[in-house]
């Protein structure tokens, strides 16, 4: 397994229970801290290499220690009292909690002449409504470091008044001269702007492949003694057919869509509207514990589909990693079902922490997009957000966004996403490498991993090149998913599990691959312990190749053919580019 945390941090939903688990918990956080304290010590006695200066404090927001014991602490950094943003750093401690070394987004220190702004934030909160299109919200004093220099900006979050594009964007707004710096979005659509936009120019309408209409829900076997309690319901979903639903139920005829077992993971109803907060959409209930009737008509159907997805989500994470939610904090994902308008698309939105699905737009798209590989995907952007937090290097007038990095958040989320699919196993849902197969494309997917160029809608990539640097993410996300498929899978034709795949590579090379287990176990110990949010695709092959390293040995098998598979998609040490991803920006 890739690793687990060291404790749970604070504000975990995981209750102590018991004196015993109290104890547990204060003895693991005091752990914790003493890692903390040794790796801010740490970054400031290699200051050269960590580029932590006197008036930089570091706020940690992961740490992980690994099974053969080293530890890895993610920081946040803050100067003189200001938030840095593009300035995130972990720092790598062995067993014994001496310096390793130090990953980082940023090469240069930060240094400001003064953090006292000239634009009041009432101002700065203005522009950004402007620009994002929206009501501004939470606005916070920031050093933008993300160029690679430093500049003071306020950071505003701005409510978007059109759902269909994503319901909140980040917008960072220079404190000095009031120019608008980045508009990003936060909520990050499984459909992107560009891809809707070249649906509808060609004219394009999606016929959903949804799974055979099950049998009506069986029998639901009722919690015995008091109130609430775990009990075990059915539901019949659109895309995945029938499937258990453990729910809770509070009292003799009363179930609630909540999941007790997996940190209350809940669905709710968002009633067409667009709620500001999970807690807004309606709890969804039931008086037989049977859900759904298999079709869009019945609304509990979709919150089958949403339950069933973020649950199935929640135990990939698991049992495939020892990451015990979203976060790592025990707490259970949610999603609002029936959200907006005519939304014709699905959202991981860090505002309010759960997945938003829309029902469709009533002219691409007329189901809701609650498929499971959807929600594969976008809670996996959850767990990106949670540890790497890759940024775009540039965000379009349309909302597209453009850069390595975010490539590589949408790549990652796609190959979570698929191996989601793979542990989950579901019948009606068979898993693949394929990403959208249920949306009913005319193409029969969205994206796929073994040759992404197949992909023509939205172009997507097999190899990288320097265009890469500016190329849309989710065309650009072929380069390191193809790598990822050739890692697990191999180069060439084969079938699996019916699909057949057919693997290229950019010099006619033959890779065997490893497996898809070890492939996704070495992927996220990179993301979380190897990468920051500026990671490009050169500096990802030496994350994958450092995560190999910890598990398997520089000398194995697995290190050599991550080392194959990134030469097989052109990404190698020796054509890497000599200046850092800030320079490239």
């Amino acid at each position: 397994m890739a690793g687990t945390a060291v404790a749970v941090p604070s504000g975990s939903s995981q209750g102590s229970g018991t004196a015993a688990n109290s104890a547990r918990n204060a003895a693991s956080a005091a752990k914790q801290g003493e890692i903390v304290k040794a790796a801010r010590t740490a970054a400031a006695a290699n200051a050269k290499a960590t580029g932590v200066g006197t008036d930089d404090t570091l706020k940690a927001k992961d740490t992980l220690v690994d099974p053969e014991g080293k530890r890895h602490v993610r920081f946040e950094r803050v100067h003189r009292g200001v938030t840095v943003i593009g300035a995130d750093m972990v720092v790598h401690l062995d067993a014994k909690n001496q310096y390793l070394g130090v990953t980082r987004a940023n090469g240069r220190k930060v240094s400001l002449p003064s953090v006292t702004p000239k634009l009041a934030a009432r101002e700065a909160a203005a522009k950004a409504a402007k620009a994002a299109g929206g009501t501004a919200g939470r606005t916070e004093l920031v050093v933008d470091a993300r160029g690679g220099g430093s500049v003071l900006a306020y950071q505003v979050t701005v409510r978007s008044d059109d759902a269909a594009t994503g319901v909140t964007k980040s917008v960072v707004v220079d404190a000095a001269s009031g120019k608008v710096i980045s508009n990003t979005p936060l909520s990050d659509g499984f459909i992107s702007p560009r891809l809707k936009s070249t649906l509808r120019d060609k004219g394009r309408q999606a016929t959903p492949r949804v799974a055979a209409k099950p049998s009506a829900p069986s029998a639901a076997k009722p919690a015995a003694g008091a109130f609430p309690a775990p009990a075990n319901g059915t539901g019949a979903s659109i895309f995945a057919g029938g499937v258990p639903l453990l729910t809770t139920q509070t009292a003799k005829n009363s179930f609630t869509l909540k999941d007790p077992s997996r940190g209350d993971g809940e669905t709710r109803d968002a009633g067409g509207k667009e709620p500001e907060s999970f807690s807004a959409g309606k709890a969804l209930t039931d008086a037989d514990n049977k859900w759904g009737n298999g079709t869009a008509g019945d609304r509990m159907s979709a919150a089958v589909d949403a339950q069933y997805g973020i649950t199935s989500t929640f135990d990939y994470f698991k049992k495939s990693f020892g990451r015990n939610g979203i976060k790592n904090d025990g707490a259970g994902p949610r999603a609002l079902v029936h959200f907006g308008d005519k939304v014709g698309n699905a959202f991981w939105s860090p505002d309010c922490g759960c997945m938003l699905y829309g029902d469709g737009d009533g002219e691409t798209f007329k189901q809701p997009l609650v498929a499971l590989d959807v929600t594969g995907h976008e809670l996996s952007h959850g767990v990106i957000e949670a540890t790497a937090d890759f940024q775009p290097t540039r965000v379009d007038q349309a909302g597209n966004q453009f850069g390595e990095a975010g490539a590589l958040n949408e790549s990652l989320a796609d190959i979570f996403g698929a191996g989601m699919e793979f542990r989950t196993n579901n019948a009606a849902n068979k898993p693949n490498y394929l990403l959208g197969e249920k949306l009913g494309l005319e193409q029969t997917f969205l994206r796929r991993l073994d040759k992404p160029s197949l992909d023509t809608l939205e172009g997507t990539v097999d190899y990288w090149d320097e265009g890469s640097y500016d190329r849309e993410v989710h065309a650009g996300s072929g380069v390191s998913s193809h790598a990822f498929y050739l890692l697990a899978e191999g180069s060439g034709k084969k079938t699996i599990g019916g699909v057949d795949y057919d693997s290229p590579t950019v010099d006619g090379s033959q890779v065997t691959g490893i497996g898809r287990e070890k492939a996704e176990q070495i992927f996220y110990r990179a993301l979380t312990r190897y990468m920051v949010s500026t990671t490009d695709f050169h500096e990802a092959r030496v994350a994958t190749l450092q995560a190999a390293a910890d598990m398997h040995g520089k000398d194995s098998t697995e290190y050599r053919t991550v080392d194959r598979a990134w030469a097989a998609v052109n990404v190698t040490e020796a054509n890497t580019p000599k200046s850092g991803p800030a320079a490239k920006r």
